[in-house]
């Protein structure tokens, strides 16, 4: 027998010498809730998780950026009292996010800060989107109106100094749409990050849980894709990267790792992915029971991702596997 692959697997060192995929804290992106009262608080539905007062997040941040991780995204928890049809919050340059992104940006100067684009947090109908209600009572969720409101939640939000804006509603042509308001007003140095392929998964009610921000009524199936589907994620990719996107999406990650080997196929661009909330609490559930071990199977699923074609990877173990990698 002169052909032994084992031979490449004897010691630590030969199998680190043609280790084909390696993870670094440099990989991830560290998803992070805000709230606006003065405690952090814990999330029910996802346990080692925080709704972070604006001091806890400066310091969580801070924390995790010394451990290598050089991305943070924000994602808003609203009080109900500031949510409306017309989702005016969202561009309210005293608000909870545009107010987090100047701390954050004061604190942490090297720190890359992007902030999520969409009206769910702030909706009170909790879509993405501004909802008008047809004659049969049904809800339609209103493509192009709700793009001009984008528009000035991302300006809001460069503004106030993101360097990134990360689109993740599904409308059709928000991508040129933020990129003409964003260098019009000056901000060509502004990227957009795309949630180019995201589905309607169920994946998701973990995250809704803790920023409470479910639809009150219908679905997100009219502007999220079907899971059934991959072209479709491709002729989506496309037209955001035509439209000026600087980088891509795909979400959820585990659940859809041959999308993401397709889309790294067919495109240049950095390729984010996000191990979303149900991903998450799957692992921390398992390994709350004892039946796995929670560090090793996140960092393999991390591993999945990076393998899968993702060059950055949003993810709740981020400043975990930050440590536990160093």
């Amino acid at each position: 027998m002169y052909i032994r692959p084992r031979r490449n697997r004897k010691t630590p060192a030969i199998r680190a010498l043609i280790s084909e995929n390696t993870l670094s804290a440099s990989d991830f992106i560290y998803p992070l809730f805000v709230h606006e009262g003065s405690e952090d608080q814990d999330i029910e539905s996802m346990p080692g998780c925080k709704r972070w007062s604006l001091d806890g997040l400066l310091q969580e941040a801070g924390e995790a950026h010394a451990l290598g991780i050089q991305a943070v995204v924000l994602f808003p928890a609203v009080g109900e009292k500031l949510k409306t049809p017309g989702a005016e919050e969202s561009w309210n340059p005293d608000g909870l996010v545009p107010t987090a992104v100047r701390a954050l940006k004061e604190a942490h100067p090297d720190l890359c800060v992007i902030t999520d684009v969409a009206l769910d947090p702030y909706n009170s109908d909790g879509h993405d989107g501004l909802v008008e209600e047809q004659a049969d009572g049904s809800l339609e969720v209103l493509n192009d109106p709700t793009v001009l409101a984008l528009c000035q939640q991302a300006l809001c939000h460069a503004e106030a100094g993101a360097d990134v804006v990360s689109p993740s509603d599904m409308m059709d042509g928000r991508v040129g749409a933020i990129r003409g308001e964003l260098d019009d007003a000056g901000y060509q140095d502004v990227s957009i990050l795309s949630y180019s392929a995201k589905y309607a998964s169920a994946f998701y009610g973990p995250f809704r849980g803790a920023l409470e921000s479910a639809p009150k009524a219908g679905d997100k199936k009219t502007y999220q894709m079907d899971p059934a589907n991959v072209r479709e994620a491709i002729r989506e990719v496309g037209l955001d990267e035509g439209e000026g996107a600087d980088m891509i999406m795909v979400k959820p990650a585990g659940p859809y790792l041959d999308v993401i080997s397709r889309v790294r196929e067919t495109t240049v661009l950095p390729l984010a992915a996000y191990q979303v909330s149900g991903e998450y609490l799957m692992i921390e559930s398992a390994a709350a029971s004892g039946w796995v071990d929670g560090k090793a199977v996140a960092l393999e699923s991390l591993m999945g991702i990076k393998r899968a074609g993702a060059d950055l990877i949003l993810t709740y173990y981020a400043k975990r596997a930050a440590a536990w990698l160093k």
